[in-house]
């Protein structure tokens, strides 16, 4: 009588590791919510031991924090890439908002899930307030060399201008409008309450 064989478990790199890890855990969080989530479930789900989920992170938390982190910096990533790519201010506002209504669109439950947790919260404020500071600051460059507008203007506006973002993050969340149309909305917006603020190099641009 034949003795069946047993699939060989396929021996991953670490990052593969780490990520299908985290992969899984993205997909418990959505299909059935935070609670779900745990280092034994993990563990049975991929395949491996609890012991080893704990050699890539030291707590639930942590891999939670993990995986926040890795939405953050896929958009970071992708909306600096379009900043480079940006042949105008106003492109520049249309495609790093596009690229973040459709994060809000296709990942928004899952980050908003993750910083619902208040100890994830807890461990990425310092990481969250630093990335807020650095997209902050620049915006604000970026809309002093366009409008030519003096600093304390131009953060003032940023911030006020950023609030329009916000809202249309809600609305593609919400389903009651779609990416594009939001995004364009956003740049009419945007620009065009920036521009006043400068009438004289807004005409010459």
């Amino acid at each position: 009588m034949a003795t069946a064989l047993r699939p060989k478990r396929t021996r991953l790199s670490p990052a593969a590791r780490c990520d299908q890890i985290l992969d899984e855990a993205a997909r418990l969080l959505l299909d059935e919510g935070l609670s779900a989530v745990s280092m034994e479930r993990l563990a049975r789900d991929v395949g491996i031991s609890k012991g080893l989920v704990y050699n890539y992170f030291s707590s639930r938390d942590a891999l939670l924090a993990a995986l926040l982190r890795r939405e953050q910096a896929e958009l970071r990533d992708r909306g600096m890439a379009s900043a480079l790519q940006a042949a105008s201010f106003a492109d520049l506002i249309r495609q790093t908002t596009r690229l973040y209504l459709e994060q809000t669109r296709d990942r928004g439950a899952l980050i908003n899930a993750l910083l619902s947790d208040p100890s994830v919260a807890r461990l990425m404020a310092d990481d969250n307030r630093a990335e807020r500071d650095r997209t902050f600051r620049f915006f604000v460059r970026a809309t002093r060399r366009e409008f030519d507008l003096p600093l304390p203007l131009a953060i003032a506006a940023v911030d006020m201008v950023s609030a329009v973002t916000d809202q249309a993050g809600k609305l593609v969340a919400d389903g009651q409008i779609d990416v594009e149309p939001a995004t364009e909305m956003c740049v009419d917006l945007i620009t065009g309450g920036l521009a006043r603020l400068n009438p004289d190099r807004a005409l010459k641009a």
